[in-house]
């Protein structure tokens, strides 16, 4: 057994808002494949690279029993043929061992003979994979492979990762966890959890912790509000004996000082004690529920348009001059139905929700969009974003407060939002095009894989309103268990 070990790290980035990892400790089996998950921002991928060296730990020591690899690595994809770059990137490959891994990764090998350039995405991620799996004795990082893979190419990917030795794995793909992972480390607020099992495991025993939580945060709750209003009690008995020690104006009577002085400090005592009690119970109550993550309910307003029938396609391909892209494709969406396209890279899903939303996209077939329909885009690109928070809504259309309220509720710190958006992590941006879009109100909705990057939990606020609302959506995704929970048809192109 070799042990990664992780002692009082500390890390911030120059300029940061606040330090990413304080004082943290673990210890990692490399045996294990380990899925590490948590909200955006939390330092998945810092940890990854402290782990390899590219970053440098504030503070405390990072122990490495073996070298490491990482996922991705930098390739210039030009046209310089596959086998070649990877040749000269690593000098020890041998192309037959690559033949084999492209194999089980479910990957023709003739894509070593092809320029980098002419890559789709999931081959790229594909070739890398067989390439950093061939070197010897190395720990490998592997930081979101998930985001160019469509739904074949992810379950390839999973299956092919579940037969190999331990690795350390990023990903919000919970289908695809489930698939490859035996451990899983979660980033929490408050520090690490580190469970044996799959993300589906470790969410079922987190469920659970949370109830339990919340049980005894509201029974914590209810013993507060009565130590307080005991406090309050005792301490107007106290006043009340305090004021009795010298009687009334108008009474001919003297009290015994003494008795009553000695009476006002027990009761005094006595509403010094409850103040106490009060103090532990409030202590006891804010060491709960540190890591629950509260995913607050989202809130979309979807419009309703007065036919049912919001778009029609039919035998609809992209053809930019060089010959239709794929196999035409025909579909009718109705209002408050959901249908995802899925498929490789390059067969057209992009170019198809672009001529719906009215660009010139070269074409055969045709589509048509019910009069008066009002889209809302969520571009996959997030490259364009930059500038003030309150730039973009007035640009955009939208209410500020909303947009910002939304993207609290979908756990963007408020010290982001003095930020330029460029300065945003690729899980943040994409947050931005994603609370935008529901702050409009639509009749349809295009989201082009509007996940990228997006953390789990946030996937699940967005399932959960979607199951709410009627809204219609006409997306590009390729995560199984959000397709499931939002009870989408899958058209494969």
């Amino acid at each position: 057994m070799s042990l990664i070990s992780i002692r009082d790290l500390t890390f911030s980035y120059p300029g940061g808002w606040e330090e990413v990892f304080t004082g943290l400790n673990l210890e990692l089996d490399t045996a294990w494949r380990l899925g590490l998950v948590g909200r955006n921002g939390r330092g998945k991928t810092t940890l990854l690279r402290l782990l390899s060296g590219a970053l440098t730990p504030g503070g405390g020591s990072v122990s490495l029993p073996e070298p490491v690899s990482y996922f991705p690595f930098p390739l210039h994809w030009d046209d310089t043929p596959a086998l070649e770059a990877l040749e000269r990137r690593f000098p020890d490959l041998e192309e037959w061992r690559l033949f084999r891994e492209l194999n089980l990764l479910e990957t023709d090998p003739e894509l070593l003979y092809r320029p980098l350039a002419t890559l789709s995405g999931g081959e790229r991620v594909k070739l890398q994979l067989a390439a950093l799996f061939q070197q010897p004795e190395r720990y490998l990082l592997i930081d979101e492979p998930t985001d160019h893979l469509d739904l074949a190419g992810r379950a390839a990917v999973s299956a092919y990762l579940a037969q190999k030795p331990g690795f350390l794995l990023v990903s919000h793909d919970r289908a695809f966890l489930d698939g490859c992972t035996d451990h899983i480390l979660s980033l929490n607020k408050t520090g690490p959890e580190l469970i044996r099992g799959t993300f589906s495991t470790w969410w079922a025993e987190k469920e659970d912790r949370d109830r339990r939580e919340a049980a005894e945060n509201q029974r914590l709750k209810g013993e507060i509000r009565r130590l307080k209003e005991s406090a309050r009690r005792t301490g107007q008995w106290a006043e009340q004996v305090e004021a009795s020690k010298y009687g009334s104006r108008n009474s001919g009577l003297r009290p015994d000082r003494g008795f009553l002085g000695h009476k006002s400090a027990k009761m005094m005592a006595r509403s010094k004690a409850a103040e106490r009690r009060q103090e532990r119970a409030l202590a006891e109550k804010e060491g709960l529920l540190k890591d629950l993550e509260h995913t607050a309910p989202l809130l979309l307003r979807p419009l309703e348009h007065p036919k049912d029938r919001l778009l029609e396609v039919r035998d609809f391909c992209p053809d930019y001059g060089a010959g239709p892209v794929g196999s035409p494709i025909s579909f009718t969406l109705r209002q408050g139905e959901r249908l995802a396209l899925t498929g490789p890279n390059g067969c057209g899903k992009s170019s198809l929700l672009k001529a719906v939303l009215g660009r010139e996209i070269p074409h055969t077939g045709a589509l048509a969009l019910a009069s008066g329909a009002v889209v809302s885009y969520v571009p996959q690109d997030t490259g364009g974003l930059k500038g003030s928070f309150a730039r973009f809504a007035q640009e955009s259309g939208v209410d500020l407060t909303r947009l910002l309220t939304l993207l609290r509720k979908l756990d963007v710190p408020r010290a982001q939002f003095e930020q330029d958006l460029a300065a945003l992590s690729e899980g943040q941006k994409k947050k931005v095009l994603l609370a935008r879009s529901l702050c409009q109100s639509a009749h349809l909705y295009l989201w082009d894989e509007p996940l990228n990057y997006v953390d789990v939990f946030s996937r699940m606020q967005i399932e959960a309103l979607l199951r709410e609302t009627g809204a219609t959506l006409l997306l590009v995704e390729h995560d199984r268990a959000f397709l499931q929970a939002v009870g989408a048809r899958v058209l494969t192109l």
